[in-house]
């Protein structure tokens, strides 16, 4: 599966099977997570046993309460640390799509019992919870190209491909606030329109239309 298929297939799952991710997978994981971190200087973490992390009523209403593993999504303090953990975020989603695992961003969780670590200069943003669905997870009603896109003169085939992926990134409560901007002299501008983790859907928003736009180095 090639992460654009993995963009198409994967939905948000919050009930998951009594099954624990295989140690070789894990390995796959924390390789991906490395190399993430070092990209984005960020410290995100692959905790495989969530334990309490999702123990809240809210959590267990949605059933994430049943994931077996969670990722830590924790950086040092800074301006953008909530954009880059949803940029580079969304990429160990996508990764952990084609190894055939389900996944979750989560807003709610219960910070105590997560179990990462985390320096005093930094702090958790958010987490992922991850292992294999009782199902692939359902699709999302969607805000149009329009509603989401400005262009200054002609839309070009490029940039439709990148909103259409943008489209299709998972934002919280699917609030799709963003707008995507491409100006006169053809530089993209992503604007963030407010909302609950706005700059984390916003990171992934990127990410997304990067892949879309066939952009990305």
């Amino acid at each position: 599966m090639t992460e654009l298929e993995a963009i198409f297939k994967r939905h948000a799952v919050r009930n998951y099977k009594d099954k624990r991710i295989e140690q070789d997978t894990i390995d796959k994981i924390k390789a991906k997570i490395d190399e993430l971190n070092e990209k984005g200087d960020l410290h995100l973490q692959f905790i495989e046993d969530a334990g309490n992390t999702f123990n809240r009523l809210l959590n267990k209403a949605m059933g994430l309460g049943s994931a077996p593993s969670v990722i830590a999504c924790v950086g040092k303090k800074a301006d953008d640390l909530d954009q880059r953990i949803g940029y580079f975020g969304e990429q160990l989603v996508l990764y952990a799509q084609t190894l055939g695992l389900n996944t979750c961003w989560a807003g709610t969780f219960n910070k105590k019992n997560l179990g990462a670590a985390v320096g005093d200069d930094e702090k958790v943003v958010i987490a992922i919870a991850i292992g294999y669905g009782e199902h692939q997870g359902n699709e999302r009603k969607s805000k149009t190209a329009d509603q989401v896109s400005e262009v200054a003169g002609e839309r070009p085939e490029w940039f439709d491909n990148g909103v259409e992926m943008a489209l299709l990134a998972p934002t919280a409560m699917n609030q799709q606030k963003f707008l995507i901007r491409l100006t006169e002299d053809g530089k993209v501008e992503f604007i963030n329109k407010g909302g609950f983790y706005s700059e984390v859907d916003l990171g992934i928003v990127k990410y997304h239309f990067e892949v879309g736009a066939g952009r990305l180095e």
